[in-house]
């Protein structure tokens, strides 16, 4: 072992390694896409041994559930955040806002949200549904007439939809990136008044 492996290795303190492979896990997905996360460069990255790693992940795939799941955690907080500095009748554009924010600023991550080898995890599930669970009450607040649950539910589907999609277009069409942003935010304004 050279002295930069000993150094690497004393970075870490143990009752910590989990969250420091997920940050670590992080930065590998940001600088270069999910094909360039192993667990083997992630340990080597860490300063750990590589058998290490599946102490606390059983497998790439957790380990990108786990990173996927604080994904949607972040994103609940930013809409949770964006709902309540709304200022009245900006509401949605608020909203719309911090989703297309997020999409943008940390954009491997929210591909990987949405990642189908990722998507059906238990870990995932749950955190989409919490994240949800924000843009559905968010849609309730903005159409105070309508009290049945089902429909609200299939209408924040549909915003959800909307906004995934105008984020997904945005992305290979950079030059008109902040132009559509804008269309879909005054379509869904449109759709819901000023809310």
């Amino acid at each position: 072992m050279t002295w930069s492996d000993a150094s690497a290795r004393r970075r870490y303190h143990v009752g910590n390694l989990r969250a420091q492979l997920l940050e670590e896990a992080r930065a590998i997905v940001g600088e270069g896409g999910v094909a360039h996360l192993n667990l083997r460069t992630l340990a080597a990255r860490a300063g750990i041994a590589a058998g290490s790693v599946y102490h606390h992940y059983s497998g790439k795939t957790e380990l990108m559930a786990e990173l996927a799941a604080a994904g949607f955690q972040e994103l609940e907080h930013r809409l949770k955040d964006a709902q309540d500095s709304a200022q009245a009748g900006t509401k949605i554009r608020t909203l719309a806002r911090a989703y297309f924010a997020y999409s943008k600023t940390d954009a491997a991550i929210f591909g990987l949200m949405f990642d189908p080898a990722v998507a059906t995890q238990p870990v995932v599930e749950q955190a989409r549904v919490r994240c949800f669970a924000v843009l559905q009450a968010a849609v309730a607040l903005a159409l105070p007439a309508r009290k049945d649950a089902t429909e609200i539910d299939k209408i924040a589907w549909a915003v959800w939809a909307c906004g995934h999609g105008a984020a997904s277009l945005r992305a290979s069409d950079a030059e008109r990136a902040d132009e559509l942003m804008e269309d879909v935010i005054q379509g869904l304004e449109l759709l819901f008044g000023r809310r």
